[in-house]
């Protein structure tokens, strides 16, 4: 029942899956009483306001979390395998949004899933982790006259991502990067 509506609360509404970020109980003088929600469309990203009305029943949806460790892509299919029980599953690259650049093979990550009242599962989306460590590939040579006017250069990463990186930062080192703010972090010793 709508007083079950809680921030976080995973939905369906129109036939997908949306989480409350935000809602309100409105009781207005005249009428019947409502709550204004903010709804987090869990594929697409998109936030909708709503409004259900007292008497509005919400589906709520069952999310699950699993750990996988990308294996392979090919084409816009990306692999992954699942780390208990080493089922693979193809997931598309919508599903995994910007952070494609950073997957290297062998890292781990989580797949959020909704199942479905048949224990039907639907990959929903993917979670890189915070943080990603990963080998400059190329980058170019610093000169003194560069310094004057420049703090940053262009590097090429093992995953042929292009990222800003400080001038001291030569090929073959490894980078701890940011995957939400795709941003250098620090240098890495192995």
């Amino acid at each position: 029942m709508y007083t079950n509506i809680r921030k976080g609360l995973h939905i369906q509404y129109n036939d997908e899956v949306y989480k409350i970020i935000d809602f309100l109980h409105v009781k207005p003088g005249k009428g019947y009483a409502f709550i204004r929600t903010k709804l987090k469309n869990m594929i697409t990203g998109h936030v909708l306001e709503n409004n259900f009305s007292a008497k509005h029943r919400v589906k709520e949806a069952k999310i699950v979390s699993e750990l996988y460790q990308y294996l392979y892509r090919d084409g816009d299919i990306f692999y992954f395998m699942n780390t208990k029980n080493y089922d693979q599953i193809p997931i598309d690259k919508k599903l995994i949004k910007n952070h494609t650049d950073f997957l290297k093979e062998g890292i781990k990550l989580t797949i959020f899933f909704h199942v479905k009242s048949d224990n039907n599962q639907i990959a929903l989306f993917v979670k890189m982790p915070p943080t990603v460590i990963l080998q400059v590939k190329y980058t170019e040579k610093v000169r003194k006259k560069d310094t004057i006017n420049t703090s940053s250069k262009i590097a090429i990463l093992e995953t042929e991502a292009k990222l800003l990186v400080p001038l001291f930062i030569n090929t073959g080192e490894h980078i701890k990067i940011n995957t939400d703010s795709k941003s250098y972090i620090e240098r890495v010793r192995k």
